[in-house]
């Protein structure tokens, strides 16, 4: 009899449609049934010996609320017997959009066992399962962006790090970090197995993207990072496992049902009785042709657009050529911006990398940047290279040409009678909360509302010396030693101003907008050591 391994994960949901994933023990099928009538069946895949599917249900009616149970071929197995947990349900979204609210936040480090003593505090993701478990009725995000690190390939736990043991010994590389697919499974089995996160993704629409925890961490820093990892015997394998993995666990998941129709690979992994040399071969071509391969997506929720940008495996390394996204994303990002201008009232672009940081940081990376690509010859060059790996100078600041290309469409779809009331940048990463609004000179910018709102962790720490040291980077202090820095790399002015409008805030925290109309809100929540989330900020982002 087959058994329920993992999930289920509700993923997409629209007015009609949405989709459930879920890891079974055996091969099987996979069926949803909803308290309504509606349901949706498939057999499950096979990736290196495990077993999945992701099963699309029709027929739901927008603007409702209905409870669903997972059957494996014919026997109920979700929700559990005795679950201490409300009925799992996929609530749809009204045919005119209405109200959405989208809750994000990264950098989720997995949930010591029951009973375990939790080294870095509360799990914000916990804290939400607990809320809206308490009280269903309650007000919940219509989609939760997780915005990277969702795994840590590279600091797993005490208990992962035993079971590498066991498997393989920790004396050679990658030693207690893991190094193929069935490893892997392990972290999502850790992080998602969690009761309340559990619980929590069956009944939250969720959106995914990686960053560099994910497969390592500074993942595609450099050019010469990249040949350095591709020179050890055990970075193809942790490569190619963490993209496939992603594939699986959280790529599928975030595409429309259209998208999945058209999607070939996915009809072929679905189509032979073991896919896991298809989706090899798919991976091996994303490292090595990353531009044959797109991770970015496109997700619409009545009129709020969600742009979700691969800031990780779409970069340029060659230092003359230097780019975030290639000439494809970039040509990708900008049709997907622009399609339907008017269409849509509020544009999120999420990406795990935050677009605007602490002045001193951003100034610090494009110095270096400046510094690497030769600005002041080889030996500082040399330095460059040494120091953006040490202290991890490699988001959009730290790609000079890219950071100032958003710049220009966000400006550009921003401005004019058709312009969206907001257009917001959600980020994570950087282990701490913050607001920054954009100024462009001379009163140019656009008549849309920007900022960039980031927010992280949602269950990690950061040391108090890193802490003075973001708070720091703010300050008018670290502006002027900024200037000195940009001086010293010959570098131009950035094509924007910024200030911080709000933070920076330390904890494990989620972020959330209420969307309708042309208002937007937002709300920041830290999680407390008895379960609850208390309001650490919340105002007005448009009227």
């Amino acid at each position: 009899m087959a058994e329920l391994r993992l999930g289920p994960l509700l993923r997409y949901a629209d007015g009609s449609t949405a989709t459930v994933w879920v890891e079974a023990s055996r091969p099987c099928t996979v069926e949803v049934r909803c308290a309504d009538g509606a349901d949706g069946a498939a057999p499950t895949f096979q990736v290196a010996g495990h077993h999945y599917a992701l099963v699309e249900v029709g027929g739901l009616t927008p603007g409702t609320a209905t409870a669903y149970e997972v059957f494996l071929d014919d026997a109920p197995v979700w929700p559990p017997p005795g679950s201490r947990f409300p009925p799992s349900q996929i609530r749809t979204l009204a045919d005119d959009g209405g109200e959405v609210r989208v809750a994000f936040g990264s950098c989720r480090w997995a949930a010591p066992p029951a009973g375990g003593k939790d080294p870095v505090g509360p799990d914000a993701l916990d804290s939400l399962a607990i809320r809206l478990a308490a009280d269903p009725t309650a007000e919940r995000p219509d989609v939760l962006l997780l915005l990277g690190d969702q795994v840590y390939a590279d600091e797993v736990s005490d208990a992962t790090k035993e079971k590498i043991a066991a498997r393989r010994g920790l004396e050679d590389a990658p030693g207690a970090e893991v190094a193929d697919y069935e490893e892997y499974t392990w972290l999502y089995y850790e992080s998602w197995l969690d009761p309340e996160v559990r619980w929590l993704l069956s009944t939250v629409p969720t959106c995914m993207v990686f960053d560099d925890h994910d497969v390592i961490d500074d993942w595609n820093t450099s050019a010469s990072w990249l040949a350095d990892m591709r020179a050890t015997p055990w970075w193809r394998e942790r490569l190619l496992s963490g993209l496939m993995s992603y594939w699986v666990h959280q790529h599928l998941g975030n595409l429309t049902p259209a998208e999945l129709a058209a999607d070939p690979l996915y009809a072929a992994v679905r189509e032979t009785s073991d896919g896991t040399d298809l989706l090899r071969d798919f991976a091996g071509r994303a490292d090595t042709e990353p531009a044959s391969v797109r991770w970015s997506y496109r997700r619409d929720f009545g009129r709020v657009r969600l742009v979700m940008v691969d800031s990780r495996a779409a970069r340029v390394l060659d230092e003359d050529e230097r780019s975030m996204l290639d000439p494809g994303e970039r040509t990708w990002l900008r049709e997907q911006v622009l399609d339907g201008v008017g269409s849509y009232d509020h544009l999120l672009i999420g990406t795990s990398l935050p677009w605007l940081l602490p002045h001193l940081v951003h100034d610090a990376e494009e110095w270096d940047a400046a510094l690497c690509r030769g600005e002041r010859g080889a030996r500082w060059a040399r330095f460059g290279e040494k120091l953006r790996r040490g202290a991890d100078l490699e988001h959009w600041a730290a790609f000079p040409e890219s950071f100032t290309a958003l710049a220009d469409l966000i400006a550009e779809v921003g401005t004019g009678t058709t312009a969206p009331a907001s257009v917001l940048v959600l980020s994570g990463d950087v282990h701490h909360a913050y607001a920054a609004e954009p100024r462009w000179p001379d009163g140019s910018g656009p008549d849309a509302r920007v900022l960039q709102l980031t927010c992280s962790p949602v269950h990690n720490s950061v040391p108090p010396t890193i802490r003075v040291g973001f708070r720091f980077g703010w300050s008018a202090a670290a502006r002027a030693l900024g200037r000195r820095l940009r001086r010293h790399g010959r570098c131009p002015r950035p094509p924007v101003n910024w200030r911080r409008t709000g933070g920076p805030w330390f904890g494990n925290q989620l972020m959330s907008l209420t969307l309708r109309g042309r208002s937007a809100r937002l709300r920041l929540e830290r999680a407390r050591a008895d379960g609850s989330l208390a309001t650490v900020t919340e105002s007005d982002l448009t009227p």
